[in-house]
């Protein structure tokens, strides 16, 4: 079995936890002024609103892809049969398995399409936020700087840990999953099997991910003790009118055979309650009937 070094947590305590796009040369990025397009339900994005998030799935819950996120096929059992110096039960398949269960992915689209309405807006019951990509960027980034220099975040009531989140964007890239391997002569970094997805089922997403990862090694403890358990989804704080207002969301498109004229109405009186004011436009993508 070949071995390979890793830091000892234990004797390392200024290790960095998070960092803002410490992986960022390593990921595909878009083009200067690239827009970004969301499809979300009317109800989901009322919560947003009023509650102030963006939503992050945890990659490894995903229903409608299984495999998101996950080390390849060939990679895999390339992975099992190496393992770590310090702990040489620790191998590099378990190694990515446990980065997989720390990572979320919050996902966008690179490409206004109908096959996004059509894949992803339940009937009559969605709308699509368009972003500007680097304005988005920039503003989730100075979120999580201000987390990572206040030293601190609050989470499960009075429990407070050290940042362990870093922030990192990228296009996905579409493979086959059964032949593509990453390191079969060494390892690669876990971030990248986040940014792959089986080319024959999602290539038309033509997606775009922010991602928030922890480091796949040792555990995490809150000040009272108690091992941190990764919940299904987080939650980070966005401040959609600002967003609005500064122009990191331009504008929200609706057709209305995927959107109800109640569920219009709702989005609205929620939006003039926290007074955002946008353009709501009625874009048919191109190839829609």
């Amino acid at each position: 079995m070949t071995e390979v070094a890793r830091q000892d947590m234990e004797t390392t305590p200024t290790l960095p936890l998070a960092s803002v796009e410490p992986h960022r040369f390593l990921l595909r990025q878009p083009e200067a002024g690239a827009l970004l397009f969301k499809i979300v339900r009317v109800h989901n994005l009322i919560d947003m609103l009023q509650k102030g998030y963006l939503h992050f799935q945890r990659v490894d819950t995903y229903s409608d892809d299984t495999a998101d996120g996950e080390q390849l096929p060939l990679d895999r059992t390339t992975g099992a049969d190496m393992s770590f110096t310090k702990d040489p039960q620790f191998t590099a398949e378990r190694y990515y398995d446990t980065s997989r269960a720390r990572t979320y992915a919050c996902c966008f689209s690179l490409e206004h399409s109908a096959y996004l309405w059509e894949n992803y807006a339940p009937h009559r019951d969605a709308v699509c936020l368009v972003f500007d990509f680097e304005k988005l960027r920039q503003r989730l980034n100075a979120t999580l700087q201000a987390s990572i220099d206040n030293d601190g975040l609050l989470l499960l009531g009075a429990d407070t840990i050290r940042p362990i989140f870093s922030i990192n964007y990228g296009i996905v890239e579409y493979v086959d999953r059964q032949t593509h391997a990453l390191h079969p002569t060494g390892m690669a970094n876990p971030i990248h099997f986040t940014y792959l997805k089986e080319k024959a089922r999602y290539a038309d997403d033509r997606e775009l991910r922010v991602t928030l990862s922890a480091l796949g090694v040792g555990q995490f403890a809150l000040a009272s003790g108690t091992i941190m358990e990764f919940p299904s989804a987080l939650q980070m704080g966005f401040d959609f009118r600002s967003a609005f207002a500064a122009g990191a969301i331009t504008e929200i498109r609706c057709l209305r055979q995927f959107v109800s004229a109640s569920n219009l109405e709702a989005l609205r009186n929620a939006m003039l309650q926290l007074g955002i004011m946008t353009t709501e436009a009625d874009v048919p993508p191109p190839g829609s009937s």
